[in-house]
């Protein structure tokens, strides 16, 4: 889909690149000085006309020293323009685009709804922590939101492969610093909202504007919003659909249209009775934990948003759905009865969700391996630990990624506040101890890490993959 001509201010200008950072321009690109928390690209300015800018984006306020000689345009909001810059540059994005934002469940929400629209014919992707995934376009991690140019850079090779149907996740940092304006967005999901990522909000109420962004700002006043009925955050998050206009499709156990009736667990995933659109329907979800039927429930109206397709179809095909790697990925082979996961939980209500959602297939002891990230919000570290002690029958406390923080005193962060927890320095020693101490009947979840294939530890990323790591502890056991 071909978007419109360049902004007024940069169409007679001879842009042949954009670019945020001096060191990646080269002749005839636009160079945006913007500011970040750590970097002023105002500093960078005459870096970036020495590798041969030829003009230069900066915000209002900047006033251009008499030296610069090239082009200085000024925006109220720089990120801003930057990002519809970068759309307007690159042109084309695929025809369908729906993004998901909330606190937890978007890697697994936009993956779920690749999986039912290419299970329904249609050429899918989806874009965000695991990396860039479709049928000719795979690219391994990345951002969950990737920055502007980086991100219409894949739109288009995207939509140039074909693909029709894209969803992506929505951070709160992408949303907040304006990654994804300039994306047409056809519909978006709301997953839930807690306590995370307060070092860079500050406070939830800052944290759900930037979330909420999505809604008032981004989403076409045409499309439709799916949303928890079951979050807190619910009706105000409605409310400003509501006075937009925006269509809504409710989900979760308090939801009009898309309303669970009963879960079950079963042997090979769960029960699941649901109300959809005034119709009940019975199957098997091949996958456990409730959250994950939410999930499936924001994918399954994000879909429905875009698709003319019978509600027997979809189900069809997600009753053959698989999970996301890290996601409460089933690891098997231990030589005891005993079942172990590897889920991303790295918030205190993730953990208490994959606890609750592994409690009714546990016969034994839920054991819980968890660890808080160094250099983040302090405050969320005992909130952890109350959730794993309280969720689990042994909760043990190891390193995450403590980058520039001694990881004695982040696990002591906890320690010094919730009692009954085991602590192991050490991921690998803790997951090790884990594996040789669990029981017939038993479960071990190992958390925090899910997918990453690396450990932060000052600067440096160490090699390290949790569910690598269960395989050599159960293989060590044989």
């Amino acid at each position: 889909m071909k978007r419109q001509s360049l902004p007024d201010l940069i169409s007679d200008l001879p842009i042949k690149g954009i670019t945020a950072d001096s060191r990646k321009v080269k002749p005839g690109f636009l160079f945006a000085a913007l500011t970040g928390q750590k970097v002023n690209g105002l500093d960078y300015i005459d870096s970036a006309i020495e590798n041969g800018a030829a003009a230069v984006l900066v915000p209002r306020s900047f006033e251009a020293a008499s030296h610069i000689s090239v082009p200085v345009i000024k925006s109220d909001n720089a990120h801003q323009d930057f990002a519809k810059i970068c759309a307007d540059f690159y042109q084309v994005q695929p025809e369908h685009i729906v993004a998901v934002t909330g606190t937890n469940g978007k890697t697994s929400t936009a993956s779920f709804a690749e999986k039912i629209w290419m299970g329904l014919g249609f050429d899918a992707g989806s874009l965000g922590t695991l990396g860039v995934h479709s049928k000719d376009v795979i690219i391994d991690g990345g951002m969950t939101t990737p920055d502007p140019v980086r991100l219409h850079e894949l739109l288009a090779k995207l939509s140039g492969a074909g693909v029709d149907y894209l969803a992506m996740e929505a951070s709160s940092h992408g949303l907040d610093q304006y990654r994804l304006d300039g994306v047409n967005i056809a519909a978006a999901a709301f997953t839930n909202l807690t306590q995370d990522h307060l070092d860079y909000h500050q406070d939830m109420e800052t944290y759900f504007k930037a979330k909420a962004r999505l809604f008032s700002e981004l989403l076409d006043e045409s499309g439709t919003a799916v949303l928890n009925a079951d979050s807190d955050y619910f009706a105000p998050m409605a409310d400003i659909c509501i006075k937009r206009g925006v269509n809504i499709i409710d989900y979760g156990f308090c939801a009009n249209k898309f309303r669970i009736l009963d879960v079950k667990p079963n042997p090979k995933g769960q029960l699941l009775k649901l109300n959809l659109n005034g119709d009940e329907f019975e199957f098997i979800l091949p996958l456990v934990g409730l959250f994950q039927v939410k999930n499936i429930l924001a994918a399954l109206g994000l879909v429905l948003s875009t698709v003319d397709a019978r509600l027997s179809d979809v189900i069809e095909v997600i009753t053959h759905i698989q999970g996301v790697p890290g996601r409460l990925q089933f690891i098997g082979g231990h030589p005891r009865d005993v079942g172990v996961y590897v889920d991303y939980a790295h918030t205190s209500d993730a953990i208490d969700n994959v606890l609750q959602s592994l409690r009714p297939h546990t016969h034994g002891r839920l054991i819980c391996i968890f660890g808080c990230g160094g250099d983040r919000d302090r405050a969320k570290r005992p909130l952890m630990g109350k959730a794993a002690v309280t969720g689990a029958d042994i909760a043990i406390l190891t390193d995450d990624n403590p980058r520039s923080e001694d990881p004695a005193a982040i696990r002591n962060d906890v320690l010094s506040q919730v009692d009954g927890i085991i602590d192991v320095p050490g991921r690998r020693e803790a997951i090790k101890y884990a594996i040789e101490m669990a029981e017939d009947g038993d479960i071990v979840v190992v958390t925090g890490k899910g997918h990453e294939t690396g450990q932060i530890i000052g600067t440096t990323v160490f090699p390290f993959n949790d569910v690598d790591e269960v395989k050599k502890a159960i293989d060590a056991m044989a």
